[in-house]
């Protein structure tokens, strides 16, 4: 049988919250991360679009997006 004395009890139920705490916030943390990659991808897109629709007015031909090193 393991006999536990109030201060490691105590030291136990801290760690315990400690970690639920630092689970929570990564949580946050990663779901805000994937928030602002999926706004920022939303974000070039409607800015790709916006620069298509501006050439296609301009009269240019190209109608596909440069994309890449060389675009």
């Amino acid at each position: 049988m393991i006999n536990l004395e109030p201060q490691q009890i105590f030291q136990l139920v801290s760690l315990l919250a400690v970690l639920a705490l630092f689970s929570f916030s990564l949580r946050g943390h990663i779901g805000y991360a994937r928030w602002f990659k999926r706004w920022e991808a939303e974000r070039k897109a409607r800015r790709d679009a916006e620069l298509a629709a501006r050439a296609r007015q301009a009269g240019e031909d190209d109608e596909r997006p440069k994309t890449g090193p060389w675009g």
